[in-house]
Parts: structure tokens; sequence; C-alpha cells
């Protein structure tokens, strides 16, 4: 689960994925830009349904570091 809250840490976390990437490009489902937006697009409209199901109480529609750190980390994976 990200934990992230301000904007330094949203930056940080960009930092850490630009060098998992960088690292382990394998482990990502999307290397094509076109494809990491589309699934960025997909990911955006599901988040909702993640918190839901992990209970976090979070509502996507509000904006936070912490929405959009989750929707950049699940467009790396998100099919």
């Amino acid at each position: 689960m990200i934990n992230i809250h301000s904007r330094k840490e949203f930056i940080n976390f960009l930092e850490g994925l630009l060098k998992e990437y960088q690292e382990h490009p394998e482990n990502w489902e999307n290397h094509k830009m076109e494809d990491f937006l589309e699934a960025m697009i997909r990911y955006s409209d599901a988040v909702q349904q993640y918190y839901k199901n992990t209970n976090q109480g979070i509502n996507a529609d509000e904006a936070q570091w912490k929405v959009f750190a989750d929707i950049i980390k699940g467009a790396s994976i998100y099919e």
C-alpha cells in the first residue's frame, strides 16, 4: 500500500518508480508511453473499486497525492 501525503513524498515515489523501471523493466506490463497512458486511463476508472476491495476508505474523486501515486503505480502493471 502506497502512503503519500505531500508533494515531496510524491516526487520521491516517482523517483523510486523510475529506478524500479530502470532496474527491473520485466516487472512492468506497459513499456510504450501509449500503452502506459491507456492503462492509466483504465486504472483511474477502476481505482475506487481497488480502495473499496482493500477497505482503505479513500474517495478517489478527491484529489490526493496518494490517489495520483496509486494510479501511476497501477498503470505500470494494469492490462
